[in-house]
């Protein structure tokens, strides 16, 4: 399917205005970036002729249960290797309503991904690996996509990373049309400056990237009682979700950003969502007043 979102002005709790792509509204469970990223993957599984997917996640990952949703719609089938000890949780339920088979294995065999896949469908013609958060070339193809489909140039572009792999696509395509626009990331883990090398990887040219290593509120999923106050506030003002774990961390350092004056209020700046939302039921608790 072909899918433009829209791109939406809003106006911040601090009065800074800013644009918001809002790839969270392509689809409620293949939402965002895992929309873009899964698009050549698919096409080439199945132009391949294979028809059972093979991919990787933690247990409260988007990537499975958008893999799990994109499968079962095309008729495909699927397996994912789960990080860590076996549990119970609505992400992994929604997986399984889909369809996929879960197989959870320790933290250090889960490391070697390629020789899980070929332990357990190496022999399988018709299996196709799919790395954890779908990180490839095909992936990097679609997230540039994002950038042709802006009607107007924006000084600012902000997207939150736990890969690269979107920020990769953006900054491809940002290259590619000579565009002046600065590419901010915001990873989501600590000590990730390793993700400048994972986006050069794929893109080369890093003149436009610029890496803000100081938003993760102490690693990938973890959150603080300031972060929560954010996301209740920055919703009920807009009327637009953020998860804690990505979108959240990217646009608190927006606002950070600004009222440090390293963002100008004449200044266009925009926020790619990058869905995600699926995330915010491993955390009711912290919303219902319990501790971040």
């Amino acid at each position: 399917m072909e899918v433009f979102s829209p791109i939406q002005q809003v106006t911040l709790p601090t009065q800074h205005q800013i644009w918001v792509k809002r790839d969270d509204l392509i689809d409620p469970y293949i939402s965002g970036n895992k929309w873009r990223k899964l698009k050549y993957i698919l096409a080439t599984a199945i132009q391949t002729k294979r028809t059972h997917l093979v991919t990787f996640g933690g247990a409260y990952s988007n990537h499975l249960v958008a893999t799990a949703a994109a499968a079962a719609r095309h008729h495909l089938t699927a397996t994912a290797f789960v990080r860590g000890e076996e549990v119970e949780n609505e992400m992994l339920l929604l997986c399984r309503l889909f369809g996929m088979e879960l197989r959870f294995v320790d933290r250090d065999c889960y490391r070697d991904k390629r020789s899980l896949f070929s332990k357990h469908f190496g022999d399988h013609g018709s299996a196709y690996f799919i790395d954890e958060g779908g990180a490839s070339e095909q992936a990097v193809e679609g997230c540039r996509e994002i950038i042709t489909e802006l009607p107007m140039h924006f000084d600012h572009i902000f997207c939150a990373a736990g890969t690269g792999t979107t920020a990769a696509g953006l900054l491809r395509e940002i290259n590619a049309q000579k565009l002046q626009s600065k590419l901010h990331v915001i990873p989501v883990l600590k000590g990730a400056a390793f993700i400048e090398k994972e986006i050069a990887a794929y893109e080369k040219n890093i003149d436009q990237l610029v890496l803000h290593l100081d938003y993760h509120f102490g690693g990938y999923a973890k959150t603080n009682p300031e972060l929560i106050s954010y996301i209740k506030g920055f919703t009920a003002a807009t009327g637009i979700l953020i998860d804690p774990v990505y979108t959240a961390k990217m646009c608190y350092a927006i606002k950070d950003l600004f009222e440090k004056g390293l963002l100008k209020k004449e200044e266009k700046v925009l926020a790619i969502h990058t869905g995600g939302l699926l995330g915010l039921l491993g955390m009711r608790e912290k919303f219902a007043g319990g501790k971040a």
